[in-house]
């Protein structure tokens, strides 16, 4: 018996998209307003102008603060270079970790819920577990709140 499917919710779409960009763009590169643009052309199906308000912030947002990211990537990976962490991993790692370090209007443990459930659809399921043991890391180290947001 197939379990029904869950409507995605905007920002899901949003995250989603965020991760499919930035996994793109960490691949083939290029100048990146014209990269973006061509990506939200292609998008197969396009999302509401609300998902992508905030997928277009996500990815500025994680584009902008890469080389932050990737520091902590690498202080929370220990042992790993940063080319040995899959593609797609690396890069949902980067969109959590910009909500965490950048975003206090996102709890981090929404941040890192979402990264784990996408880690699961477009990675693996063992990249679900990677993704969680890397943010509960810096979850840990933030020095907010995990459950709410800034100011609430």
């Amino acid at each position: 018996m197939e379990k029904p499917v869950k409507p995605v919710g905007k920002r899901r779409q949003a995250r989603e998209c965020a991760v499919q960009f930035l996994y793109q763009f960490d691949l083939s590169g290029g100048e990146f307003d014209e990269s973006l643009a061509t990506f939200w052309d292609a998008l197969p199906e396009p999302c509401s102008a609300e998902a992508k308000q905030f997928a277009d912030d996500l990815i500025r947002g994680a584009v902008a603060n890469q080389a932050a990211i990737d520091e902590k990537i690498r202080k929370y990976t220990e042992h790993w270079e940063l080319p040995r962490i899959a593609a797609v991993d690396r890069n949902i790692l980067r969109l959590a970790i910009f909500e965490m370090l950048f975003r206090d209007d996102i709890p981090p443990v929404v941040s890192i819920n979402e990264a784990v459930d996408i880690a699961k659809k477009f990675s693996t399921q063992e990249s679900g577990s990677f993704v969680n043991g890397i943010l509960d890391r810096l979850r840990s180290d933030l020095p907010r709140p995990a459950r709410t947001a800034a100011g609430k």
